[in-house]
């Protein structure tokens, strides 16, 4: 084995073990909305003022509740001026406005812990990325993009971060939790690519070029899948509010009190199974084993994905099943973006070949 193939498998399996990660982390940011442990920890990024959680009331001041709660008011009132000094003033006023803010959050051990575990979860992520950045050196002389993509994952994560001390200081602000999840697509789609990049040569040559029509689908496949999840993670925040409202209970009244939100993501995920059936069929035309297989897993998501929608929609929304919809989402999204891949350097490879013969 030479080194420059040692610094390539090296790279590669660090990034993939990075993207397994980062669906792991969504998994477990599913885990804590599903269970309402959103504000587990009233501040970041410690919790409760201690590296390590309290497992008891006792551990903290009598006045904690207005203590933290004036915390995330003096944050938000800095970040409201910052916006507005750049030009976003309606988003600073909802931001500063939003009652979401205003909200006390009694301490629950069990809540507190599970979002502690999922910041855990987010500093050993961190750890990966920042490996998946240095084994990426090599790649400056020989194909710096992989470099960029790397330094670029970095730095989202470090946004993500910022992020997500605005979402514990707005109190789950809606539009913190869309922009969070939207960069987290965003994150996975770049960490495929960047490791897809590396091993580009070892793509299976197609016998026959990819179509137009093909690509067109799969673009579209892409797009419509990375709504659905923000439409999705919009239906999750009525759902927090409703849950929230209700006390966490009568679970069968949430979804009809959500309103048009959910028939609008419910109706979007019927046109989204009817561009990716027709995907599929363009590919399995292309007879290539492995475009089979990808099709394959492709149209598995899609159905388990249904089935798991319906399952929430009819029978009260079982907590169980709310971070695995999420998850098979964003599985079936970065599948979507691997496809593209494949079929842009096959097809690549492919041309090479015929150039060379």
């Amino acid at each position: 084995m030479t080194n420059e193939s040692f610094k390539a498998k090296r790279f590669r399996n660090i990034g993939v073990i990075t993207i397994a990660s980062v669906y792991f982390l969504i998994l477990v940011g599913g885990v804590v909305r599903s269970t309402g442990s959103g504000m587990g920890c009233p501040d970041w990024p410690k919790c409760f003022g201690t590296w390590v959680p309290p497992t008891n009331i006792n551990q903290l001041p009598d006045n904690y509740l207005s203590v933290y709660k004036n915390k995330r008011i003096e944050k938000n009132e800095k970040l409201a001026n910052y916006l507005n000094q750049f030009g976003f003033h309606q988003l600073a006023s909802e931001i500063f406005s939003h009652p979401s803010q205003y909200i006390e959050t009694e301490f629950n051990v069990t809540k507190t812990w599970i979002e502690y575990l999922n910041r855990l979860v987010g500093v050993l992520i961190g750890v990966f990325i920042f490996l998946t950045l240095v084994y990426s050196f090599p790649y400056i002389k020989k194909d710096i993009s992989i470099f960029y993509l790397s330094l670029i994952s970095f730095i989202l994560v470090g946004i993500q971060g910022w992020l997500g001390s605005l979402v514990v200081s707005t109190n789950l602000l809606p539009i913190m939790v869309t922009v969070h999840m939207a960069l987290a697509l965003v994150l996975v789609a770049i960490l495929i690519y960047a490791v897809a990049r590396s091993q580009n040569r070892s793509f299976t040559q197609l016998t026959q070029s990819v179509s137009s029509k093909t690509y067109i689908f799969i673009y579209l496949a892409i797009i419509l899948s990375f709504v659905q999840i923000l439409l999705g993670t919009q239906v999750r925040e009525w759902i927090d509010i409703i849950s929230s409202q209700l006390g966490y209970t009568n679970r069968e009244q949430w979804v009809s009190k959500v309103g048009s939100s959910f028939y609008i993501h419910r109706s979007f995920s019927f046109v989204l199974f009817i561009v990716n059936v027709y995907l599929c069929r363009q590919l399995y035309a292309l007879q290539n084993k492995h475009l089979n297989k990808l099709a394959n897993g492709l149209l598995a998501f899609i159905g388990l994905e249904i089935l798991v929608g319906v399952i929430l929609a009819y029978f009260a929304i079982p907590a169980l099943l709310q971070p695995v919809h999420l998850v098979l989402a964003t599985l079936m999204f970065g599948l979507q973006f691997f496809i593209f891949i494949f079929c842009y350097y096959s097809t690549r490879n492919r041309v090479l070949k015929l150039a060379v013969q």
